[in-house]
């Protein structure tokens, strides 16, 4: 009697293992890892896919927002790196993952995640408070020519990352030597909102998320956008960099990713998915409500551009000294 129930034991447990193996994907709760914190760029991307996913019923699972901060998006890369073949892990990143794995401080490179999905487009804005002397992005300009010392600018992101980079390639534009503007860099954009508000830096240059609150809020002005042409919503007023005669743009791009070793089953279900969420009225309204652009592409798309974002950037930040 024992041995058969023994026996019996164990058929229970294989059978029990054997439906756990072969249950469907997805059949857990879903982590999507942001790697800063909570009103950054990232943590706005995450909280826009988890939003849309779940007012559309488009997962089946719970849901959560997992804030890993540090390092400017390297504590939660690693922590990335450890759920290998987790298929329940998504993370957004943007520029900063490419020049990180550029200049080796990622501890790993954009390659070890699995791509997924382009997401969005934002771009940079030239913030300052609304008591600041600085009217436009020349008057800002003429300021760091003048004394750079007085005129420190802040950031989200590490030097030679996004931020930093975009505003270098208008000052060079606009006549200024980009070595000499005077850099402080924060671990994402809402602290470095925090600390203009609080009147430490002169301007901060950041994404159109950490922007327009504060826009909206009437705290701060914004001297200049990075896009092409002028975004509409509470963006409409806002002049471009271009047409002030700084002949420069600059897209900031955010995309999704899955852990390394995702499995195949795992990525073809988020290939379908991610093109409906963002066709849903719930993403379009995000990106109305963001001033986003649409900047949805798909697998082999992304996967292509990120190469090209690497050979570019790597060109880049050699050119201006930030990477030998």
């Amino acid at each position: 009697m024992k041995k058969l129930r023994s026996h019996l034991l164990v058929a229970f447990a294989f059978a029990a293992a054997t439906a756990l193996a072969a249950a469907p994907y997805p059949s857990k709760p879903l982590e999507i890892v942001v790697a800063n914190n909570p009103g950054s760029g990232w943590d706005q991307a995450a909280r826009m896919v988890n939003a849309t996913l779940e007012k559309e019923k488009l997962y089946p699972q719970p849901m959560s927002v997992v804030n890993k901060p540090g390092g400017g998006g390297t504590v939660g890369f690693l922590y990335m790196q450890s759920q290998a073949k987790n298929d329940y892990e998504l993370i957004p990143f943007s520029a900063p993952l490419i020049f990180k794995s550029i200049d080796t401080t990622l501890q790993g490179s954009y390659k070890d995640l699995t791509p997924l999905a382009g997401l969005t487009v934002d771009f940079e804005c030239v913030v300052v408070r609304a008591d600041s002397p600085y009217k436009t992005i020349n008057d800002l300009f003429a300021a760091i020519k003048k004394d750079p010392t007085q005129v420190k600018m802040a950031g989200g992101s590490s030097p030679g990352s996004m931020d930093h980079v975009a505003f270098l390639k208008m000052a060079q534009a606009g006549g200024v030597d980009p070595t000499k503007v005077i850099y402080v860099a924060f671990s994402g954009g809402g602290e470095a909102m925090t600390t203009l508000l609080g009147g430490n830096v002169a301007f901060l240059c950041t994404g159109t998320g950490e922007a327009v609150p504060q826009l909206k809020a009437g705290t701060v002005r914004i001297l200049g956008i990075s896009s092409p042409s002028r975004r509409g919503g509470d963006l409409k007023d806002v002049p471009t960099v271009k047409e002030q005669g700084v002949d420069v743009t600059y897209e900031v791009w955010r995309g999704l990713f899955g852990a390394p070793g995702m499995s195949k089953e795992a990525q073809a279900y988020w290939a379908g998915t991610i093109k409906k969420m963002v066709a849903t009225p719930t993403w379009k309204g995000f990106l109305d409500q963001f001033a986003l652009g649409d900047g949805y592409m798909d697998q082999a798309a992304f996967a292509k551009f990120l190469d090209n974002e690497y050979a570019t950037s790597k060109d880049l930040l050699t050119k201006i000294g930030l990477v030998r």
